[in-house]
C-alpha cells in the first residue's frame, strides 16, 4: 500500500495563527477586490472619455474640413491604420471603435469617425491615443497595491495581538476544566464574581463559556459533597450497630452458623471502616506522619500481614534481589533504601494493591522494591481499559472475570499515595497481567 505523503503544515496550529491568518486572508481578499473594482472602474471611465473625445474631435474636424477644406485635430481621410469596422461608417454617422494595437508610442487607441459626403466618399477619422491614460492606470494600481501591503503589515501585528487575548483567555478556561476534571474542584476562571446561579452574561462569548465552566464547577462540587457527606454518615451511622453485631455473633455457640456469620460480619466492618477512610481522604483530614524507615521491611511487613502468597524482591532494578513466601520474607536481609514516609499508610497501600492482584488476578502475585519504587505484579487479566482511563471508581471492580468486591481498595491506595506525595501508576504488562507501581518522593 502506497503511503500518503506527510502534510507540510504541523498537526496542531494555535488558534493565535488560526485567527491571524483568517484576518490576514480577510484582509488580502478586501484588497483585491477593491483594487480590482478600482481599475475596472477607472479603465471604463478613462475609455469613455476616449470615446467622447474622439466623438467631439470628429465633430469639430468635420466642421472645419466642410468649411475650409483642410485638416484640422489631427484628423486624417482614409487613414490606413483605420479598423474595419469604422471603413465604411453610415452616410452622416459618427462612430468610435477601440483598437488595441500598439505601434511605436502610440498605445491602445480610440478611434473616431465620419463619412465627409455621401456614399464613396472618403472617412474622416480622428485617432484618441489613451497611452498617458494607461500609463496613469497602471501607477495608480501600483499605488494600490503599496498601500494594501502597507496596510497589512500595520494590520497583522493588530490580528495577532487580538488574536493573542482570545487565545489566552480560551487557554485560561481550557487550564481550568483540566484542572476541574483532574479533580481540583475549587478551580474556577474567575468569570463570575457575584456568585449567582444564572448564567452571567459578559461581554462576549469567551467570558459565556468561562462562567458556564464555573457553573459546572459549583454544580459538580455541591453534588462530590453530598455524595461525600452522604459516604461519611452512612459510615458513621453503620459502624456501631456492625461493632454489637461483632459483639452478639462472640456470644454465639461455637460451630459453623457461628464462623459463617463472623466472617460476613468482619467484611462488613472492613467495608464500613473503608468508607470511613475515604470520607477522611474526600475531607482533607488526613495528614502523615513520617518517620525514617527500611522501605524494603516495611513492604515485607505489610505483605505478611495480607497472609497471601506473594513473591517478595529487594534489590536494584535488573540485578539479583531476594524472594521468599509471605511468610518467609521477613527473615531475609535487609536490602533496599531508607526512606521518610508515614510506615503506616505506606503498609496500607502495598497491603491493598496485593490483595486487590490476589482477588482480580492471578498468581504468581510478586512485589519488587528497587530503591524508592515498589512494584506489584499479578499474571491475570490486567487492568479493565475504563479503569486505566478514567481511574479507579467506588463500588466498580470492572470486569466479571476479575473477581468480586466493593472497589474501594484501589480507591484508598490512591488517596493514601496522595497524602504521601507518592505516584501510583496503573498499567498492564505486555505480556499479560495488572502491574502497579508506586513511587515515592524524595
Amino acid at each position: 500500500m502506497r503511503l500518503l505523503p506527510r502534510p507540510w503544515w504541523p498537526a496542531r496550529v494555535p488558534l493565535r495563527w488560526k485567527i491571524t491568518a483568517l484576518a490576514a486572508a480577510t484582509a488580502c481578499l478586501v484588497a483585491l477586490t477593491v483594487g480590482v473594482l478600482v481599475h475596472l472602474w477607472t479603465a471604463g471611465d478613462i475609455r469613455d472619455r476616449a470615446e467622447m473625445e474622439a466623438t467631439n474631435s470628429v465633430y469639430s474636424a468635420m466642421d472645419v474640413y466642410r468649411r475650409t477644406g483642410t485638416l484640422a485635430g489631427g484628423a486624417e481621410l482614409d487613414p490606413a491604420e483605420l479598423p474595419a469596422a469604422l471603413r465604411h461608417p453610415s452616410d452622416g454617422d459618427r462612430r468610435v471603435a477601440y483598437d488595441g494595437h500598439v505601434e511605436g508610442n502610440l498605445g491602445p487607441s480610440v478611434w473616431g469617425a465620419q463619412r465627409v459626403d455621401g456614399p464613396g466618399s472618403p472617412v474622416l477619422a480622428v485617432r484618441i491615443n489613451m497611452s498617458p491614460q494607461l500609463h496613469d492606470l497602471r501607477r495608480l494600481d501600483a499605488s494600490m497595491a503599496v498601500a494594501s501591503l502597507v496596510s497589512l503589515a500595520a494590520a497583522l501585528p493588530l490580528a495577532v495581538y487580538g488574536a493573542g487575548l482570545v487565545a489566552r483567555r480560551l487557554r485560561r478556561v481550557a487550564e481550568t476544566a483540566a484542572r476541574i476534571s483532574g479533580g481540583d474542584l475549587d478551580a474556577r476562571t474567575g468569570a463570575r464574581t457575584d456568585g449567582s446561579e444564572a448564567h452571567a452574561r459578559g461581554r462576549d462569548e469567551v467570558t459565556d463559556i468561562a462562567a458556564t465552566v464555573d457553573l459546572m464547577a459549583d454544580s459538580l462540587g455541591r453534588r462530590l459533597r453530598i455524595e461525600r457527606q452522604f459516604t461519611a454518615d452512612v459510615a458513621h451511622e453503620l459502624r456501631t450497630p456492625v461493632g454489637g453485631l461483632l459483639a452478639a455473633a462472640d456470644l454465639l455457640p461455637p460451630g459453623e452458623t457461628e464462623d459463617l456469620l463472623r466472617a460476613r460480619v468482619r467484611d462488613l466492618r472492613g467495608l464500613v471502616e473503608d468508607l470511613l477512610e475515604i470520607s477522611r481522604l474526600d475531607a482533607g483530614a488526613e495528614a502523615p506522619v513520617p518517620a525514617r524507615v527500611p522501605l524494603a521491611a516495611v513492604v515485607r511487613e505489610a505483605v505478611a500481614r495480607t497472609g497471601l502468597d506473594t513473591e517478595v524482591e529487594t534489590g536494584e532494578p535488573g540485578g539479583p534481589g531476594e524472594s521468599g513466601g509471605s511468610g518467609e520474607s521477613g527473615e531475609s536481609g535487609e536490602s533496599g533504601e531508607s526512606v521518610e514516609t508515614d510506615p503506616r499508610r505506606l503498609e496500607r497501600i502495598v497491603g491493598n494493591l496485593v490483595v486487590n492482584a490476589h482477588r482480580h488476578g492471578r498468581t504468581p502475585v510478586r512485589v519488587t522494591v528497587a530503591g524508592r519504587t515498589v512494584v506489584v505484579r499479578d499474571h491475570g487479566p490486567g487492568f479493565p481499559a475504563d479503569l486505566l482511563l478514567d481511574g479507579p471508581r467506588r463500588f466498580r471492580t470492572g470486569a466479571t472475570e476479575r473477581g468480586t468486591g466493593h472497589g474501594l481498595g484501589l480507591t484508598i491506595a490512591l488517596g493514601q499515595a496522595r497524602v504521601l506525595g507518592a505516584e501510583l501508576r496503573l498499567d498492564n504488562a505486555p505480556d499479560g497481567g495488572a502491574v502497579a507501581t508506586l513511587r515515592l518522593p524524595l
